[in-house]
């Protein structure tokens, strides 16, 4: 149904992926500003607001004043010095979430001219899902998926077969 219609593969894969665990009637907070996977959601007919651009490290008023039944935070987390306080926040009971995957064959992205568009974790799984259970949540289906690049070299060919993103479906266990 969704073959050729996305611009990356991890588009496909995520949205296939939170229409299997979110129903289309949940109200999304999905963390950072509109973005092209927010409109993908809405053009699959889920109900989605954005946050407004406040740094989530400072300010979480904007996830806890939600009303809806679902956070989704697709390569968010990975911006933030402390994700922990974003989940803690968070006032619903399910969440659905991506982060990049470490790569021992590649630093972390670093934007030397904007300080908020560098990624302060490239997580290993059980890094997330460890901050996860910290604030109160459960990992209830989990996938990794590669992502590769059309470019030529070593990098572009390990990423062929090398998991580069970790996603997760999420159940809160405690307030």
């Amino acid at each position: 149904m969704y073959e050729n219609n996305f611009p990356h593969k991890r588009f496909k894969i995520t949205l296939e992926f939170l229409e299997k665990h979110i129903s289309k009637t949940d109200h999304i907070l999905d963390l950072g500003v509109e973005n092209p996977f927010s409109k993908i959601m809405k053009t699959a007919g889920y109900k989605v607001q954005n946050t407004t651009g406040i740094d989530l490290d400072d300010d979480v008023s904007e996830i806890k004043n939600f009303k809806g039944e679902v956070v989704t935070a697709f390569e968010i987390f990975e911006h933030l010095v402390s994700p922990y306080t974003s989940l803690k926040a968070i006032p619903c009971d399910k969440c659905v979430i991506s982060v990049p995957l470490k790569l021992w064959f590649s630093s972390a992205y670093r934007n030397k001219n904007d300080i908020r568009d560098q990624h302060y974790h490239e997580f290993e799984p059980w890094q997330l899902d460890y901050v996860l259970e910290k604030a109160g949540w459960k990992v209830m289906d989990r996938e990794k998926f590669t992502n590769p690049v059309k470019k030529l070299g070593i990098r572009p060919l390990l990423r062929k077969f090398t998991d580069r993103y970790y996603l997760v479906y999420c159940e809160r266990v405690n307030k």
